[in-house]
């Protein structure tokens, strides 16, 4: 099997795949032929993740996952079914790798004084304006 992601290599064992009837293009061969493909992969049994990555996987991913840890990736885009299953063990390995990543964390920040009494500066000008332009005076 191809490495699905750059760093972890996934076993055969890990990753099941069904085939059923794809509803996309294909005319008639969709009514004959299983080219849709729906693969499972058991991230909870995964001995090339951690257990933090299988967390994080779990977490980020839990609307694809079952209350097994089982992962459902389905592809139903191209006519044969040897492109659907590579599509899906490439969409697989996206999902995985975007689940891993950590965000970098964010340095606090302060904003300097100078902005910021210019920025009350500009409120203050905004609201003398609006309040010159309210002022009604209605003697003639």
């Amino acid at each position: 099997m191809p490495p699905v992601t750059g760093n972890i290599d996934i076993a055969e064992e890990d990753v099941v795949f069904k085939y059923s009837r794809s509803g996309g293009p294909g005319g008639q061969n969709v009514n004959k032929l299983n080219t849709r493909v729906t693969l499972f992969f058991d991230v909870a049994g995964c001995q090339a993740l951690s257990d933090t990555q299988k967390r994080r996987i779990l977490s980020r991913l839990a609307t694809r996952a079952n209350k097994k840890g089982v992962l459902r990736v389905v592809s139903q885009k191209h006519r044969t079914q040897k492109a659907n299953r590579a599509e899906a063990l490439q969409r697989l390995g996206r999902l995985i790798e975007g689940a891993i990543k950590t965000s970098p964390v964010r340095k606090k920040t302060r904003m300097p004084r100078s902005a910021h009494l210019k920025r009350l500066d500009e409120k203050k000008r905004r609201g003398a304006l609006k309040r010159l332009r309210s002022e009604r005076n209605f003697e003639i």
